[in-house]
């Protein structure tokens, strides 16, 4: 089975380590090289972990940062992804009910009305 990849994204620590403490920071050196973003989306790039990114964009980030892939992205291997047992249908199973703690309530029957 291969194994699951995911990465780290490292550009707030790159821009910190030259100096660049504000995301709008980012934004005349990005426009200088023809790359205009707003400042939320310049926020969310550096913020938050992209998962589409442009090779322009990227590559105009390693111009101004003066680094290498390998300083802004960290490629990691997923160590075996969780995976959640099958419920069983309807009723469960008594593990489904330890699991609860014995907080399941139990099935409802429901009877024919007793017309005399």
């Amino acid at each position: 089975m291969a194994a699951k990849l995911d990465y780290h994204w490292h550009l707030r620590k790159v821009m910190a380590n030259r100096g660049m403490f504000s995301t709008t920071d980012l934004i005349p050196p990005l426009a200088e090289r023809g790359i205009s973003l707003s400042s939320s989306q310049v926020y969310r790039l550096v913020v938050e972990r992209p998962e589409r990114l442009s090779l322009k964009i990227l590559m105009a980030l390693l111009d101004i940062l003066d680094c290498t892939m390998d300083d802004l992205i960290e490629p990691i291997a997923v160590v075996g992804a969780v995976k959640k047992p099958k419920k069983a249908a309807a009723g469960g199973t008594a593990s489904d009910a330890e699991g609860l703690g014995g907080l399941r309530p139990k099935r409802a029957r429901i009877r024919g009305v007793d017309r005399s």
